[in-house]
């Protein structure tokens, strides 16, 4: 019965109605509407669809055979729209759809031909590089200034583990030490590398041959991987790693959004955290993390890491200038020498993490690299003496001062902080504190503390006060105690009572 249909197929028993009453026109048997395709049925029962019948609308047809004229344009020609080429369409066939339906065509047609190919990824097979869209940031405490960070990714698509770092820049020099760094994490090397046609990558772009930075090739010998590169303009080509991006700003960027770091080293470090936490969380719908796929499946497939990371030598010379410090020009950074070398001519060698300085093939300095342009690294034992004292005293605070009087003894210390209390601004009493350091180192501790012991009895708690009582040698005076004088008590003292008014 109808209601029986209704309550099973839940439809309205009046459509129920209808629908039968349209099998009966067509005086087919039920073995016979049986045999039917579904086009057949859809047809008698009016389920087919307008826009299928559209095929012969000869608006549609004029409209197919421009349709990609119209994506050509669209796609290549910078400020065309649709609107303007919807006014040139009805210009030229008046005819035509109007501007909705023009739009909803283009839309339909990019939908159906715009079909997305799954990809099986063999483990171990390739990783897939590329750079995030929006930088990371560090705050520079010796300037104050806020200093944008490109991030470099790269990703397994197999397994989906992958590295993330900030950089000092998107120079090619950074780019394949991010690379090296990528590859000591994964703890191996894979067959390839895939990245799309930036310039630190390719040389020229092909969409069959490529051609490859000679710096990059060489890395890839080093390494023994293949270099690849995405077709121009084709991003889906490493959707893994454009993926991968997406995770970043999810996992890593948002997390650190309210965070404040006053270094690279820093944030790279709060990077690789997130990054860690990220592989440890298991995939939608499934009972394992990347690092288990990527630790049980992949990881023992890796090709060995060379001995050595590929590193790339920079080499000039310089003179060492008058203040013993060379700079390396490319990063416009000033690297200390031994001052007795002032004058001579010197031999440089340098590489993303380090700069080594020669004269005479014997090497005289080495620094960690610095990015820092017009800054000095220097070494205090490069300094002439006097030198030496004066940086020293530069650098100093309170809590230097009062490290170097407690080593001395408890009494130094104690002078000193009444030192430093009794000026209205802490930096007033830094040159009194300087003094009191030469004072210690030419009279020794045991003096110093003697002449403090003997200066906290006093109610002047200055330079000048340490120094009398050691030039005139009075902290080697024993203190003798000091004996109460009191005029005895007897008959012909008088008390206030005396002295009161009548």
């Amino acid at each position: 019965s109808q209601r029986k249909i209704e309550k099973e197929v839940r439809v309205n028993r009046r459509t129920i109605a209808s629908y039968l009453e349209k099998f009966r026109s067509t005086g087919l048997t039920f073995d016979g509407l049986l045999k039917l395709s579904d086009r057949d049925i859809d047809e008698i029962l009016g389920l087919v669809k307008e826009e299928v019948m559209e095929d012969a609308d000869p608006r549609r047809v004029h409209f197919l055979e421009h349709l990609e004229y119209h994506n050509q344009q669209l796609a290549s020609k910078e400020g065309v729209t649709r609107l303007l080429l919807w006014e040139e369409y009805i210009t030229n066939y008046p005819e035509g759809f109007q501007y909705s339906r023009f739009c909803d065509l283009l839309q339909e047609h990019n939908r159906a031909s715009k079909a997305v190919m799954h990809f099986e990824h063999k483990p171990a097979e390739m990783m897939q590089v590329d750079f995030a869209g929006a930088p990371l940031h560090y705050l520079d405490t010796s300037t104050g200034e806020l200093v944008s960070c490109p991030v470099f990714l790269a990703i397994l698509p197999f397994s989906g583990y992958g590295y993330v770092e900030a950089l000092v820049d998107a120079k090619l020099p950074q780019v394949v030490s991010a690379l090296n760094k990528a590859l000591i994490y994964i703890g191996g090397v894979p067959k390839g590398v895939k990245s799309d046609n930036m310039r630190q990558w390719v040389s020229k772009s092909s969409k069959y041959e490529p051609v490859f930075t000679e710096m990059l090739e060489q890395w890839a010998n080093h390494n023994k991987i293949a270099l690849f590169a995405a077709r121009p303009y084709k991003p889906k080509d490493k959707p893994s790693v454009e993926n991968f991006v997406r995770i970043a700003y999810m996992r890593i960027y948002a997390k650190l959004r309210n965070q404040t770091f006053y270094s690279l080293k820093e944030l790279n470090a709060a990077i690789m955290i997130k990054l860690n936490e990220h592989h440890q969380l298991s995939f939608q719908r499934k009972s394992f993390s990347r690092y288990e796929l990527f630790h049980n499946n992949e990881s023992a497939l890796l090709q060995p890491l060379p001995e050595s990371s590929f590193s790339i030598q920079h080499y000039t010379r310089a003179k060492v200038q008058k203040n013993y410090h060379v700079l390396v020009g490319e990063d416009w950074h000033y690297y200390s020498v031994p001052f007795r070398y002032i004058g001579k001519e010197v031999r440089i060698s340098y590489c993303m993490d380090s700069v080594e300085i020669f004269h005479n093939c014997t090497r005289i300095a080495i620094h960690v690299r610095s990015f820092r342009k017009h800054h000095f690294t220097t070494v205090r034992e490069h300094m002439p003496e006097a030198h030496q004292s004066f940086s020293d005293e530069k650098g100093w605070d309170p809590e230097y001062y009062l490290k170097q009087a407690e080593r001395a003894g408890q009494n130094t210390y104690d002078f000193i902080q009444k030192l430093m209390q009794s000026n209205p601004v802490i930096h007033q009493s830094y040159a009194g504190c300087a003094g009191l350091m030469r004072l210690l180192k030419a009279y020794g501790a045991a003096r110093m503390e003697a002449a403090c012991k003997r200066a906290l009895t006093g109610h002047r708690f200055k330079y000048t006060v340490i120094k009398n009582i050691l030039d005139n040698n009075m902290d080697m005076v024993e203190e003798t105690e000091q004996k109460e004088y009191r005029t005895p008590l007897h008959q012909n003292v008088r008390g206030a009572e005396a002295y009161k008014t009548n």
